[in-house]
This record gives C-alpha cells, structure tokens and sequence, in this order.
C-alpha cells in the first residue's frame, strides 16, 4: 500500500495560483510514476499531468498544456502541482495518483493508489 495525501487546494481568482501537493510516507514512493486526475461535478473523471521516477518524464493534459508544471521532490516524497493562469473551468476536485511504471499515464485505471482529492475552485 502507498498512501497518498493531496494538500493545496483552495479558492482564488481566475489567472492566478495553486500548487497542490500529493506526498506520501512509502520510501518506494519516490520510484513510482505519479498523476493528477481531476474531477468537477457532473463530468467525467480528467487527466491533468504525471511525472515518472525522473523529472525528465512528464506528460500533460491537452487542457493545461503551457499552464501547470508537474514537479517531484523525492527527498522529501512529494509530487506538485504548479497551476498558473488558472480559469473557472479548471475547478475541480484534484486527484493524485501513483503506480510503478510509466506507460498510458493518462489512463486511470493503470493506477493502484489514491489520494482523497483536494478542492480547487476557481472564481470568475
């Protein structure tokens, strides 16, 4: 098991920030690749970013290409997630994610570990 715990969410204004963060207290965390997921009422569940063992690895959402930046620290076992020029369609309840390997990061059901989400909203 790896427990993850989303933190960082929060109200602000449309174009500003965010950084949630998912960390976890598995030392194995810090060799698993690692998404963000969102979810805002009445849609279906989105892939936002991941990040692999290595930083090199990220791939993004259509969506937030250009916006968000998904960075790890593995000294500290955490992944972030760093939301610029945020809009009020980017509200969303935001899911971390963790499984072993890279590979179709942006399909859900590869993941084995979940967080509890976090709240982001964004006001017009």
């Amino acid at each position: 098991q790896v427990p993850l715990v989303e933190s960082g969410g929060g109200l602000v204004q449309a174009g500003g920030s965010l950084r949630p963060s998912c960390t976890a207290s598995k030392r194995t965390f810090s060799t698993y690749t690692v998404g963000w997921f969102r979810q805002a009422p009445g849609k279906e569940r989105e892939f936002v970013a991941a990040i692999g063992w290595t930083t090199s690895m990220t791939y993004y959402g259509d969506s937030v290409k250009g916006r968000f930046t998904i960075s790890r620290d593995n000294a500290k076992n955490a992944v972030y997630l760093q939301m610029n020029s945020l809009k009020p369609e980017d509200t969303a309840v935001y899911y971390c994610a963790a499984k072993p390997a890279w590979g179709r990061v942006a399909d859900a059901q590869r993941y084995d570990y979940w967080g509890q989400g976090t709240q982001v909203t964004v006001s017009s």
